[in-house]
């Protein structure tokens, strides 16, 4: 790393409605940077920054756009999460969440633009808990292979790049993309859910992640980064903590195991993954499960969620 270079400014965010791209772009623009955000199937209305529609799996885009909007760095959030999807479709998950960022990549690369790849902790199989960045990869679904495979084609074409192993939740265009607000709408219609006691993640909220993401851009961190949440805990668990939250019933979710659920995509049982590295490159320790919660919270008083659905444009 080195701190001699400006900070980077106009910033191309790709899958900008996504939970992460929306949130991510708005920190961007909050910190005083120019924003472009790429959206496929989404239409935006009044952003803070310009959006563009673009569809990433035509790879022949994406030389002539950067040739035209010059961004000063990239950061690609796009890609096929849908883990039933993938399954049934795997042609176009291998082209959006391998082939577009090894091509990306590879473009930044020629045009010595720093960029970011958005991973994910589905990589490892699960089998072991407390990964290392340098752990070998072991994807056990279709979503995890494609995006392990995009990981090695990022850092060959762009060795400089920095690949985030993310796991995150937040409030989204839609409201209902992820698990946190999962919990949150069916809790507050006292609707009755199940909750993995079996599948341990590291959640982030996802406006610290854009923090993070920015702030390591800044710092030019390439390589593989763990930027998750300094807590391991169950799905399960997690669920308890937004009811606790918002003060809604707990025993509305009923425990059961992943055996039990009725998935199709094979998940990693364990996805708890070591954060020293980032610890040690940020000055400290990710934020933890409580403080996350707390921003959460906060920010739905605040009516955060309402700013961002008003983004949507109607029928889209």
């Amino acid at each position: 790393m080195t701190a001699n270079k400006p900070v980077p400014q106009r910033i191309l965010i790709t899958g900008v409605s996504g939970l992460l791209g929306i949130n991510l772009a708005l920190e961007a623009v909050k910190q005083g940077r120019e924003v472009v955000g790429l959206a496929n199937s989404r239409t935006l209305q009044n952003t803070p920054f310009a959006v563009r529609a673009c569809d990433l799996t035509d790879l022949s885009v994406i030389h002539p756009l950067l040739d035209e909007l010059r961004p000063n760095a990239v950061v690609h959030c796009a890609a096929l999460a849908n883990l039933e999807v993938c399954e049934s479709q795997p042609d176009l998950a291998q082209r959006l969440n391998t082939e577009t960022p090894g091509r990306l990549a590879a473009e930044t690369a020629r045009r010595h633009i720093p960029f970011v790849h958005i991973s994910t902790d589905a990589v490892f199989n699960g089998a072991s808990c407390n990964y290392l960045e340098t752990d070998p990869v072991s994807p056990l679904s279709i979503y995890a292979r494609t995006k392990a495979e995009a990981e090695k084609a990022v850092l060959e074409a762009h060795p400089d790049a920095l690949v985030a192993r993310v796991n995150f939740y937040g409030w989204s265009l839609s409201g209902q993309r992820s698990l946190a607000e999962w919990f949150f709408n069916n809790l507050s219609g006292k609707r009755q859910v199940k909750g993995f006691t079996d599948v341990f993640f590291c959640p982030m909220l996802v406006n610290d992640l854009a923090g993070i993401l920015l702030r390591l851009l800044d710092l030019h961190a390439g390589g593989i980064y763990h930027v998750v949440g300094s807590e391991c805990l169950s799905k399960y668990a997690f669920g308890v903590a937004v009811a606790r939250a918002f003060d809604l019933d707990e025993n509305l979710i009923t425990p059961v195991t992943a055996e039990t659920g009725g998935l199709v995509a094979r998940r990693s049982p364990n996805m708890c993954l070591n954060t020293e590295k980032l610890a040690r490159t940020l000055g400290g320790p990710p934020p933890g499960l409580a403080s996350g919660m707390e921003r959460f919270t906060r920010l739905y008083r605040e009516g955060y969620p309402e700013t961002l659905r008003a983004f949507n444009q109607p029928g889209s």
